[in-house]
């Protein structure tokens, strides 16, 4: 798709496009009056060389907080795993103003606001798109993607274009891809891949190297 310069890389928090997820929102905000609740924004550094893409905000992770991956099971792993290869500073409290911040690393969402069930449809995904490809423009540094699960693989290539059978997702995976960035896949370190073992913590790291080498080549 056409790189759409005048939208900006990430939408006001009471963003309208998607009527399911404004329904939800709405409800959420009288469920939980003290959360975020709203469109959430990406989170690092504006000089990064790593784009992380999620899936979309946990209700009670980053729709609470109003920063992606901060509250929920996801970021406790992903979190300790930047700072582990030395891409973070500070420790996380789950809390946007506990001073942690990313190096080398920005975090966004293929769907900036929290679904049902934490599941998108097609939609909200297709809708959500042109501020991840404006978040993409915004990072003059950007060199490699990693994508955490099959959407947020997916949407990465649809945002160019590429025909996804020519990049089959895989944990670990590495694809060079046309425009000069390289793609890293990953499962999604989410509670459920977790305990059911289909990704340790192992496992990740060893996604996380794969980007590592991918930013020295």
């Amino acid at each position: 798709m056409p790189r759409l310069k005048t939208i900006p890389p990430e939408p006001k928090p009471d963003c309208s496009l998607c009527p399911r997820l404004v329904a939800f929102r709405r409800a959420n905000k009288k469920a939980y009056p003290d959360y975020f609740n709203g469109a959430v924004a990406s989170f690092g550094d504006e000089q990064a060389r790593i784009l992380v893409v999620g899936l979309a905000p946990g209700l009670k992770g980053a729709n609470k907080t109003g920063r992606p991956f901060t509250g929920d099971f996801s970021g406790e792993l992903l979190f300790r795993c930047l700072a582990a290869m030395g891409w973070s500073n500070g420790q996380n409290e789950n809390r946007p103003d506990d001073g942690f911040e990313l190096h080398d690393v920005m975090i966004t969402n293929a769907v900036r606001c929290v679904p049902p069930e934490n599941k998108p449809i097609g939609t909200e995904v297709n809708n959500c798109r042109p501020y991840l490809m404006a978040r993409l423009d915004a990072l003059p540094k950007l060199k490699v993607l990693f994508a955490l699960g099959k959407v947020a693989h997916d949407t990465t290539l649809r945002n160019f274009g590429f025909r996804l059978a020519d990049y089959p997702f895989a944990h670990k995976a590495k694809h060079l891809l046309p425009n000069g960035l390289t793609l890293i896949d990953s499962y999604h370190c989410s509670r459920y891949n977790v305990n059911t073992g289909r990704l340790t913590e192992a496992m990740f790291m060893e996604a996380l190297m794969e980007t590592k080498v991918a930013l020295n080549n």
